[in-house]
Protein backbone atom coordinates (compact mmCIF):
# COMPACT_ATOMS: atom_id res chain seq x y z
CA UNK A 1 0.00 0.00 0.00
CA UNK A 2 1.43 3.57 -0.90
CA UNK A 3 1.07 5.59 1.82
CA UNK A 4 0.16 9.39 0.90
CA UNK A 5 0.25 12.59 2.76
CA UNK A 6 -3.26 14.22 3.02
CA UNK A 7 -4.09 18.02 4.02
CA UNK A 8 -6.73 17.62 6.78
CA UNK A 9 -9.63 15.50 6.75
CA UNK A 10 -10.75 12.43 4.85
CA UNK A 11 -12.83 14.23 1.53
CA UNK A 12 -15.24 10.98 1.86
CA UNK A 13 -16.26 9.47 5.29
CA UNK A 14 -18.58 6.76 4.41
CA UNK A 15 -17.25 3.99 6.45
CA UNK A 16 -15.26 5.45 8.98
CA UNK A 17 -16.17 5.59 12.79
CA UNK A 18 -17.72 8.60 14.75
CA UNK A 19 -15.06 9.10 16.88
CA UNK A 20 -12.15 9.72 13.61
CA UNK A 21 -14.69 12.03 12.08
CA UNK A 22 -15.30 13.91 16.04
CA UNK A 23 -11.56 14.11 15.85
CA UNK A 24 -11.46 16.02 12.50
CA UNK A 25 -14.04 18.05 13.24
CA UNK A 26 -12.64 19.37 16.58
CA UNK A 27 -9.33 19.62 15.15
CA UNK A 28 -11.23 22.07 12.71
CA UNK A 29 -13.42 23.82 15.06
CA UNK A 30 -9.99 25.08 16.67
CA UNK A 31 -7.92 26.29 13.74
CA UNK A 32 -5.56 23.32 14.01
CA UNK A 33 -3.88 22.37 10.42
CA UNK A 34 -2.95 19.06 10.18
CA UNK A 35 -1.68 16.26 7.70
CA UNK A 36 -2.86 12.68 7.30
CA UNK A 37 -2.34 9.36 6.18
CA UNK A 38 -4.57 6.30 5.80
CA UNK A 39 -2.78 3.07 6.39
CA UNK A 40 -3.68 -0.39 7.63
CA UNK A 41 -3.90 -0.90 11.08
CA UNK A 42 -0.44 -0.15 12.92
CA UNK A 43 -0.90 -1.45 16.78
CA UNK A 44 2.17 -0.55 17.82
CA UNK A 45 5.02 1.63 17.15
CA UNK A 46 7.19 -0.33 16.09
CA UNK A 47 4.73 -0.98 13.00
CA UNK A 48 4.57 2.65 12.42
CA UNK A 49 7.82 2.98 10.45
CA UNK A 50 7.00 3.81 7.17
CA UNK A 51 4.63 6.20 8.97
CA UNK A 52 6.96 7.90 10.31
CA UNK A 53 8.94 8.51 7.08
CA UNK A 54 6.43 9.85 4.98
CA UNK A 55 4.64 12.25 7.95
CA UNK A 56 8.12 13.70 8.62
CA UNK A 57 8.21 12.54 12.36
CA UNK A 58 7.96 10.06 14.82
CA UNK A 59 4.41 8.89 16.03
CA UNK A 60 4.43 9.95 19.96
CA UNK A 61 4.17 6.75 22.17
CA UNK A 62 0.54 6.63 23.63
CA UNK A 63 -0.15 4.84 26.51
CA UNK A 64 -3.13 4.16 28.83
CA UNK A 65 -2.08 3.47 32.41
CA UNK A 66 -3.50 3.18 36.01
CA UNK A 67 -2.37 2.73 39.78
CA UNK A 68 -2.26 -0.49 41.51
CA UNK A 69 -5.80 0.06 42.90
CA UNK A 70 -7.58 0.93 39.47
CA UNK A 71 -8.35 4.38 40.85
CA UNK A 72 -6.10 6.89 38.85
CA UNK A 73 -5.60 7.03 34.99
CA UNK A 74 -2.96 8.17 33.43
CA UNK A 75 -1.85 9.02 29.10
CA UNK A 76 1.95 8.35 29.10
CA UNK A 77 3.48 10.10 25.83
CA UNK A 78 6.74 9.47 25.81
CA UNK A 79 9.05 9.30 21.82
CA UNK A 80 8.45 5.81 20.05
CA UNK A 81 11.84 4.99 20.55
CA UNK A 82 11.81 5.49 24.34
CA UNK A 83 11.42 2.42 26.98
CA UNK A 84 8.93 2.64 29.23
CA UNK A 85 10.01 2.26 32.84
CA UNK A 86 7.49 1.47 34.88
CA UNK A 87 9.46 2.40 38.71
CA UNK A 88 10.81 5.56 36.92
CA UNK A 89 7.51 7.22 36.12
CA UNK A 90 5.71 5.53 39.23
CA UNK A 91 7.96 7.47 40.87
CA UNK A 92 8.39 11.05 39.70
CA UNK A 93 4.50 10.51 39.69
CA UNK A 94 4.77 9.68 43.30
CA UNK A 95 1.57 7.00 42.71
CA UNK A 96 1.57 3.52 43.74
CA UNK A 97 3.33 1.26 40.57
CA UNK A 98 1.69 1.73 37.20
CA UNK A 99 0.52 -0.66 34.78
CA UNK A 100 -1.68 -0.89 31.56
CA UNK A 101 -5.40 0.37 32.22
CA UNK A 102 -7.69 -2.54 30.83
CA UNK A 103 -9.56 -2.12 27.80
CA UNK A 104 -13.27 -1.58 29.22
CA UNK A 105 -11.25 1.25 31.27
CA UNK A 106 -9.57 2.59 27.98
CA UNK A 107 -13.25 2.20 26.07
CA UNK A 108 -15.37 3.90 29.17
CA UNK A 109 -12.60 6.92 29.71
CA UNK A 110 -11.46 7.71 25.79
CA UNK A 111 -13.67 5.81 23.87
CA UNK A 112 -10.56 4.06 22.68
CA UNK A 113 -9.39 0.78 21.64
CA UNK A 114 -6.51 -1.08 21.77
CA UNK A 115 -3.71 0.18 19.41
CA UNK A 116 -5.36 3.42 19.18
CA UNK A 117 -4.27 5.29 22.27
CA UNK A 118 -4.11 7.98 21.43
CA UNK A 119 -3.69 11.75 23.17
CA UNK A 120 -7.13 12.68 20.92
CA UNK A 121 -9.15 10.65 23.05
CA UNK A 122 -8.86 13.28 25.78
CA UNK A 123 -11.87 14.85 23.99
CA UNK A 124 -13.97 12.11 25.09
CA UNK A 125 -12.68 12.13 28.69
CA UNK A 126 -15.51 14.97 29.92
CA UNK A 127 -15.21 14.11 33.64
CA UNK A 128 -11.45 14.63 32.99
CA UNK A 129 -10.73 11.82 34.92
CA UNK A 130 -7.05 10.86 33.21
CA UNK A 131 -3.96 12.74 34.10
CA UNK A 132 -2.03 13.71 31.05
CA UNK A 133 1.72 13.20 31.42
CA UNK A 134 3.77 14.40 28.61
CA UNK A 135 7.98 13.56 28.78
CA UNK A 136 9.43 16.73 27.72
CA UNK A 137 11.22 15.71 24.96
CA UNK A 138 7.98 15.24 23.48
CA UNK A 139 7.33 18.98 24.33
CA UNK A 140 10.70 20.11 22.57
CA UNK A 141 9.43 18.61 19.40
CA UNK A 142 8.05 21.00 16.56
CA UNK A 143 5.48 18.33 15.56
CA UNK A 144 3.72 15.85 17.17
CA UNK A 145 2.06 12.38 15.56
CA UNK A 146 -0.45 10.24 16.69
CA UNK A 147 -3.89 8.34 15.84
CA UNK A 148 -6.84 10.46 15.50
CA UNK A 149 -8.77 7.97 17.71
CA UNK A 150 -8.28 5.02 14.80
CA UNK A 151 -5.43 2.98 14.00
CA UNK A 152 -6.27 2.80 10.38
CA UNK A 153 -4.89 6.84 9.69
CA UNK A 154 -2.21 8.55 11.60
CA UNK A 155 -1.75 12.71 11.84
CA UNK A 156 0.80 15.10 12.15
CA UNK A 157 0.52 18.31 13.41
CA UNK A 158 2.58 21.66 15.21
CA UNK A 159 3.04 20.49 18.96
CA UNK A 160 2.48 23.78 20.06
CA UNK A 161 -1.33 23.45 18.70
CA UNK A 162 -1.08 20.40 21.04
CA UNK A 163 -0.51 22.35 23.87
CA UNK A 164 -1.86 25.30 23.38
CA UNK A 165 -5.14 24.82 21.13
CA UNK A 166 -6.20 21.40 21.94
CA UNK A 167 -5.49 20.56 25.31
CA UNK A 168 -7.33 23.70 26.74
CA UNK A 169 -10.14 22.86 24.78
CA UNK A 170 -10.24 19.43 25.94
CA UNK A 171 -9.86 20.58 30.12
CA UNK A 172 -6.24 18.89 30.07
CA UNK A 173 -3.62 20.26 31.78
CA UNK A 174 -0.15 17.95 31.05
CA UNK A 175 2.16 16.98 33.68
CA UNK A 176 5.61 17.30 32.03
CA UNK A 177 8.87 14.74 33.10
CA UNK A 178 11.85 13.77 32.53
CA UNK A 179 12.44 10.48 31.43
Amino acid sequence: MRLTLEEGRPLYIQGRPQKEIRTYELLEKLQISFQRIDHEPMYTIDACGEVDRVLGTEICKNLFLCNSRGTEYYLLLLPGRKKFITKEVSGKLGTTRLSFAGEAQMAEYLDLTPGSVSVMGLMNDTGCRVQLVIDREVKEQPSFACHPCINTSSIRMSTADLLEKFLPAVHHTPVFLEL
